[in-house]
C-alpha cells in the first residue's frame, strides 16, 4: 500500500489538468433562454431594475443599459432612460455607446494574436519595431512655470510586457498627471479620441521623444501604451488598426456593431454623450468641442477621422462586446472561430504585476484571492472600463459576464459596485 503522502501526491497530479481548464467554459456561444435555466433568479434580477431606473429618475444618467450572461444565456438585457439630450428617444440595448477604454482589451487581443504567430516576444525592446523609442529618459525636473523639464536616461528601454501592464512609464495626455499633460500638449500628444485629422504614426513617433514619468517596470502608471500597442500592431503587421480589428477579430466574430468610426446607416443608433453639471450634479448634455480645456470632437464617432485609438478609440453595442468576452471565457475561441490560443488566454488573465504590489494581466485588472475577499466576483475575474462610465467584467468560474452601459463624463454615480452585487446575488444554483 503506497504511503499516504505519495496517495496525495498522485490525486493533485491527477486532478491539475482539470483545475488548470476549468477557468475557461465549453465553447459557448451567446443565446437568448430562461435565467433559471443558467441558475439565475428572475426575482432578484427585477431588482436590477429598480437600481438602473433609480439612477435615469435621479438624474445621474440620461439613459442607461446593462447585459448579464450567464453560462452563454442572456439573462439580462434592459435599457432605460433616453438615449437624446432631447428625450425623445428611448434608449435601447442595441444602442451604440463610446466604449473609449474598453478598446484596450482589444487591441491587446490583437498583439497577442501576432505574438502567437512570432512576430515577437513579450519581453523584446518596443524600439526594435519602433526606432523612435530607443534610449528613452525619464523625467527628473519640471518647472512649473514654463513647463520646461530636466531628464536623465532610463534604467532600460521599455519591453511589449511593459505596455500590455501600464508599467512602462508613459502617461496619459490630457488626463493624465499636470506633468503629463503640460510636456504632452507642447509635444503635440493627444489622448487619441475626438481630435480629427491626424495619424496614430505621427502621435505614437511624437511620443517616443518625451520623457517617461518612471523607470520602466517601477510601477504602475495608467497610460498611452496601448495606442503605442495599435501603433505596433500596424508595424507588425502591415495593415491600419482599423483594418487588423475588422479583418481578424470583429469580422470572424460576428461583432457587426464595433467601429472606431460608425458608418452612416448606424449613426442614429449612437447615444448622446453627457456630462454631470457641476452645481446640480445631474446629467446635461456635453458641449460639442471642449474637453479638460482642450479641443475635443464630441460626437468624434460621427466623423469620418483617421486616428485610430487603440486605447480609446471604439464605439460598440454591449452584444458585441459580450461576445468578445465570451471568446476569452472560452479560452479564446466562439461559434468555431479560433482567436487566441487557451493558454495565450491564460496569461492574460494572469497577474503580471504582483512584484509592484498590482493586479493587471496583458490588458485586464483582475481579481486575486485577496481581492475576492473585498467583491462578490470570484478569483479569475477580469475587468476594465470606459472613460465615458461603460464598465464590463468576466468571471469565468461563475461562467458570469456582466456590461453597464452609458455615456457620460465626468460622473460622480458611474461606480458599478452596487450592479456587480445586485448580478450575484441573483445567482441561485
Amino acid at each position: 500500500m503506497l504511503p499516504i503522502r505519495t496517495l496525495l501526491l498522485l490525486v493533485c497530479i491527477s486532478a491539475s489538468p482539470a483545475l488548470f481548464s476549468q477557468s475557461f467554459t465549453s465553447n459557448l456561444v451567446i443565446k437568448a433562454g430562461k435565467p433559471e435555466a443558467a441558475g439565475m433568479s428572475v426575482t432578484a434580477l427585477k431588482k436590477i431594475d429598480t437600481y438602473l431606473k433609480s439612477n435615469v429618475d435621479s438624474d445621474y444618467v440620461n439613459g442607461i443599459s446593462a447585459l448579464i450572461i450567464r453560462n452563454g444565456t442572456i439573462v439580462y438585457n434592459k435599457s432605460f432612460g433616453y438615449k437624446d439630450g432631447d428625450r425623445k428617444v428611448k434608449m435601447q440595448p442595441d444602442n451604440i455607446f463610446r466604449i473609449a477604454s474598453q478598446t484596450k482589451a482589444i487591441t491587446s487581443v490583437a498583439v497577442m494574436m501576432l505574438y502567437e504567430e512570432g512576430k515577437f516576444l513579450l519581453d523584446d525592446k518596443v524600439s526594435d519595431y519602433i526606432p523612435e523609442f530607443k534610449n528613452p529618459t525619464v523625467l527628473s525636473g519640471f518647472n512649473e512655470k514654463d513647463t520646461s523639464y530636466t531628464t536623465v536616461p532610463a534604467n532600460r528601454e521599455i519591453t511589449i510586457r511593459d505596455l500590455l501592464t501600464h508599467t512602462s512609464g508613459i502617461g496619459y495626455a490630457q488626463i493624465g498627471s499636470h506633468q503629463a499633460n503640460a510636456i504632452y500638449v507642447k509635444a503635440g500628444v493627444t489622448s487619441g479620441i475626438g481630435v480629427g485629422k491626424i495619424l496614430l504614426a505621427d502621435g505614437m513617433k511624437r511620443l517616443g521623444k518625451c520623457p517617461l514619468f518612471h523607470n520602466p517596470g517601477e510601477k504602475f502608471t495608467y497610460g498611452l501604451n496601448t495606442d503605442l500597442l495599435g501603433y505596433l500592431v500596424e508595424v507588425v503587421s502591415g495593415m491600419s488598426l482599423k483594418d487588423f480589428f475588422y479583418t481578424r477579430i470583429f469580422k470572424p466574430l460576428g461583432m457587426k456593431d464595433t467601429y472606431f468610426f460608425v458608418p452612416a446607416e448606424k449613426k442614429s443608433r449612437l447615444v448622446s454623450l453627457f456630462t454631470e453639471d457641476k452645481n446640480s450634479h445631474k446629467a446635461v448634455l456635453m458641449e460639442p468641442t471642449i474637453l479638460i480645456e482642450e479641443p475635443f470632437i464630441r460626437d468624434y464617432p460621427l466623423t469620418d477621422g483617421t486616428y485610430f485609438s487603440g486605447g480609446g478609440g471604439l464605439s460598440s453595442t454591449m452584444m458585441d462586446y459580450a461576445i468578445f468576452l465570451q471568446m476569452l471565457m472560452n479560452g479564446g475561441e466562439y461559434n468555431g472561430v479560433r482567436i487566441l490560443g487557451r493558454n495565450t488566454v491564460r496569461m492574460m488573465i494572469t497577474n503580471q504585476t504582483s512584484s509592484i504590489g498590482n493586479s493587471f494581466g496583458l490588458g485586464f485588472g483582475l481579481t486575486t484571492s485577496k481581492e475576492a475577499g473585498h467583491s462578490p466576483m470570484q478569483e479569475g475575474s477580469f475587468e476594465w472600463g470606459g472613460m465615458f462610465a461603460t464598465g464590463y467584467w468576466a468571471d469565468p468560474k461563475e461562467k458570469l459576464i456582466g456590461l453597464i452601459y452609458r455615456n457620460i463624463w465626468p460622473t460622480s454615480h458611474g461606480d458599478n459596485s452596487t450592479f456587480k452585487v445586485l448580478t450575484y446575488s441573483a445567482i441561485n444554483d
